[in-house]
């Protein structure tokens, strides 16, 4: 029978995991090893993946994957309270928050630094540690060009400067993911730290201590904060953790970090084991006492011999000497660790040596062992934990429900999983994008006050025009979206710290699946209805980095709010019956799906195969989001936001401006200026003399335009586009649209009508002109087939600016940046000459 097959509410052991690779290595080192007791919670609404309770934590599996793991079912069992004796717990320990020492004075320079890692498993409260101890002292550094974000503080405490390091969350040592390849690289590289501070989630002890051994093995001085223990004394537990800390050679203080109680006894323990190490204090490493003594887990009969014997060699034919580094190296060559095979054979002449040794050891093993290396190696740990755990913790199983369990019966329930989830989405896209509108349009406003203030301080000529156009502008584009980015990012950190983010893309994830995406992609495509850049920003949620860039690949084709006013404007002035101008607006929205869509499942199939990382995903426990946490999270990613893409946006709108307002005029300008006067001081009737006044300033702008060097673009680019049924015109709009597309409106404004306003009275001349408009063969520049057309296009083609620099940035490529600008123009281009031509042939 497979996991799979267990029915909701039946519980089960494993018998064996099968399948290979990531998935296997990850799903035992989660948990799921020979033994251990799962059960089968429910279904997501739409059948897959499967919710499980396993070493009491909830996780979720797709069906397939499920069905890799052999169990045996077990009996029901009772859920009424058991009458256990009351045992006397271990006294709670006195928890107090941290007293920083003022950082502004001029000695702190002068202080030592000790370097600290903030290590643990994802939702451990790890970061809430970061955030407590560091306060606003933190900058985001991306080490040695890799993807992977770290957070670097510094808080001064006890006459030092300690500088944390809040590594990624993992749940293991093993490099399938680039965040857990990094982490132990940061480890045992150049930089290591002077200590490693893991922290503990008190309430799943189990799995948690899992990476604690993995850290130990390594040779690393590692204390433990065992956080969330307010949480633990709710349960009652008998818990004798110095006990624990001294059989597994790691200091362990209880900590309830969302509120920075018990970090005081932290950090002076985490200064006293530093001072010790670097004065070298024997008595940390003793064997049977210290505090740091070294640990080393017992592999069996069938495995020790073999690592002894494989250790041996590794210090024999390489520069590795230290045993506890050669036996780390062994228990990795025999895991099948392809990154430490690597570093073998580039550091190492006699690594393809090692190597054969490892395979004709592992081939032994085979003779003996049914199980392969990684599965003995990971059940021995898992047995290492269970019995440190037999002589220093007492659990209560009483069968009962927690307040998690009751909250998930709704939020992830078949009946109320999807109305709920879809509610909380509306609510985050209207309050972002609706309410969020409001801030944008006084910035806006101020931006414009602003300018407009400047250029009258000014004479007229290229400065205040690079001013107020370009800088002042430029400006305005990158703080516009402000707004959109807060509120985005308090919505998903209060998704995130309550816990329901895990169970949105549990209830996704079977449709994103099959759309070649993870379940958490939904919640960025959504919003990119609204803005892509903040979607694109809000991809870092998703763990997985090839689900993260496709998700970022096709963000660009779902229709953002700046594309509305051009399909308005073509909808109203060629479609002016109501139902087919909304058939026409819905069509737009429902292709930009279809197209995202199958754009996803061909890179998946092309540039993306398999997963990187697997979807075993944990579902943590429904917490209360801290004020500070919260801001903290929306700071950073505000700040962010106005670094790193301020810089570039702006630099970009000062060359569109510089490309549209160059080459000048001047010669045709002082003809024109010249026959305004005239007119002025002519006799005509005024409204006839401001309608040529008009008209020469409209044919002044156009060809102004047409002579720029963003005209000449377009006018080069009108052997390209003509297939489509468009025009040199239409492609100066479509190239000024690169920059945003809210300037596509104006930029047409400007060509059509010589006014590049906004307003009613503007859109209504210049709808009225675009029908009017005919080419040099006397043919309408417009007709429904080609708005239709040009309305697709601009809804597929090329983001703006900052979608690219969005996509650059995220995924710190700027060839994905790249790739999403060609790509989306090839798919535009040839949608489109579909549509064209098939309508003319139609026609």
């Amino acid at each position: 029978m497979n996991l799979a097959q267990l029915q909701t509410g039946q519980r089960a052991v494993i018998l064996r995991v099968g399948g290979s690779g990531a998935f296997r290595k990850r799903i035992l080192e989660m948990g799921f090893v020979q033994g251990k007791e799962i059960m089968a919670v429910h279904n997501a609404p739409l059948k897959d993946p499967i919710y499980y309770k396993i070493l009491d934590y909830n996780v979720s599996l797709r069906r397939k994957d499920a069905q890799r793991i052999e169990i045996r079912p077990l009996e029901a069992l009772s859920t009424s309270p058991t009458s256990e004796p009351e045992e006397e717990l271990f006294p709670a320990p006195e928890l107090h928050s941290l007293q920083r020492m003022d950082g502004r004075g001029f000695e702190t320079k002068k202080l030592p630094t000790l370097r600290v890692a903030l290590v643990g498993n994802p939702n451990c409260g790890k970061t809430s540690l970061f955030n407590q101890a560091s306060g606003a002292h933190e900058h985001v550094g991306n080490y040695s060009g890799v993807t992977v974000e770290a957070k670097v503080g510094h808080i001064y405490y006890g006459g030092y400067r300690l500088e944390l390091i809040d590594l990624p969350g993992a749940y293991s040592l093993s490099p399938y993911s680039p965040e857990e390849l990094y982490i132990r690289h940061y480890l045992t590289g150049e930089q290591r730290p002077d200590l490693v501070l893991n922290v503990i989630d008190a309430t799943n002890l189990e799995r948690n201590l899992y990476l604690t051994l993995q850290l130990k093995e390594l040779g690393l001085p590692v204390i433990a904060a065992l956080n969330m223990y307010d949480e633990f004394l709710q349960r009652r537990e008998w818990f004798d953790y110095p006990r624990l800390a001294t059989l597994l050679g790691v200091p362990m203080i209880p900590t309830i970090c969302r509120t920075g109680l018990g970090l005081e006894a932290l950090f002076d323990e985490v200064i006293s084991l530093a001072k010790g190490l670097k004065e070298g204090d024997e008595t940390l490493l003793a064997a049977e006492t210290g505090k740091l003594r070294p640990l080393r887990i017992p592999y069996g009969p069938l495995l020790e011999p073999i690592i002894e014997e494989l250790t041996e060699k590794v210090q024999e034919h390489s520069e590795i000497k230290d045993p506890i580094a050669a036996r780390s190296i062994a228990i990795r060559l025999l895991e099948r660790d392809k990154d430490t095979e690597q570093e073998l054979l580039a550091r190492h002449a006699r690594g393809g040596f090692l190597l054969s040794a490892r395979d004709y050891a592992l081939h032994k093993l085979q003779e003996h062992a049914s199980e392969e290396a990684e599965e003995l190696i990971t059940d021995a740990r898992y047995g290492f934990i269970s019995g440190a755990l037999k002589e220093t913790y007492r659990p209560k199983h009483r069968g009962e429900r927690t307040l998690t369990d009751r909250l998930d019966d709704l939020a992830t329930s078949r009946l109320w999983g999807f109305p709920i989830f879809l509610g909380l989405m509306i609510t985050m896209f209207f309050v972002t994008f609706s309410l969020g509108q409001y801030p944008m349009d006084w910035i806006e406003e101020g931006i414009g006050l602003l300018g407009g203030w400047i250029g009258s301080q000014m004479s007229e000529g290229p400065l205040r025009d690079l001013l107020v156009d370009g800088i002042i502008k430029g400006v305005g584009g990158v703080t516009v979206f402000l707004p959109q980015i807060v509120l985005l990012y308090l919505f998903i950190s209060l998704l995130e710290d309550s816990g329901y983010m895990a169970r949105a893309a549990f209830i996704m994830d079977r449709l994103m699946h099959r759309m070649g995406l993870h379940g958490k992609s939904f919640i960025p495509l959504v919003m990119g209805f609204g803005c892509n850049v903040p979607a694109v920003m809000s991809t870092r949620m998703i763990e997985s980095r090839k689900s993260r860039l496709i998700t970022m690949l096709v963000l660009p084709f779902m229709s953002c709010s700046a594309r509305l006013p051009v399909y308005i404007l073509l909808a109203g002035a060629f479609f002016p019956v109501p139902w087919q101008a909304t058939l026409v607006l819905f069509s737009l929205y429902v292709i930009g799906v279809l197209v995202a869509v199958l754009s996803a499942r061909l890179l998946k199939t092309v540039a993306f195969k398999g997963e990187d990382i697997p979807f075993v995903m944990e579902l943590p426990p429904y917490r209360r989001p801290t004020l500070r946490s919260v801001a903290i999270h929306v700071w950073m990613r505000a700040r962010q936001y106005l670094q790193k893409m301020g810089t570039v946006i702006l630099a970009a709108s000062v060359i569109v401006w510089f490309m549209s307002y160059y080459p000048r005029q001047e010669q045709v300008r002082q003809q024109v200026d010249h026959q305004i006067e005239q007119l002025e001081q002519s006799q005509l009737a005024p409204e006839l003399r401001q309608q040529r006044i008009d008209s020469l300033e409209h044919a002044f702008a156009t060809f102004h335009q047409e002579q720029s060097i963003i005209g000449r673009i377009g006018q080069v680019c009108e052997p390209v586009i003509r297939p489509l049924g468009f025009d040199w015109k239409m492609g100066v709009s479509i190239v000024s649209g690169l920059m945003a597309k809210e300037v596509v409106v104006s930029t047409m404004g400007v060509i059509y009508t010589g006014v590049g306003e906004d307003d009613d009275a503007a859109i209504a001349q210049l709808s009225t002109r675009m029908q009017q408009e005919r080419r040099p063969d006397g043919s309408p520049s417009f007709t429904p087939l080609i708005a239709y057309s040009f309305m697709l296009f601009i809804l597929l083609y090329f983001p703006c600016i900052a979608t690219l620099i969005a996509i650059g940035r995220e995924s710190d490529d700027w060839r994905w940046g790249l790739f999403a600008a060609v790509y989306s123009c090839v798919v535009a281009w040839l949608v489109c000459f579909a549509v064209y031509q098939v309508g003319q042939l139609l026609a």
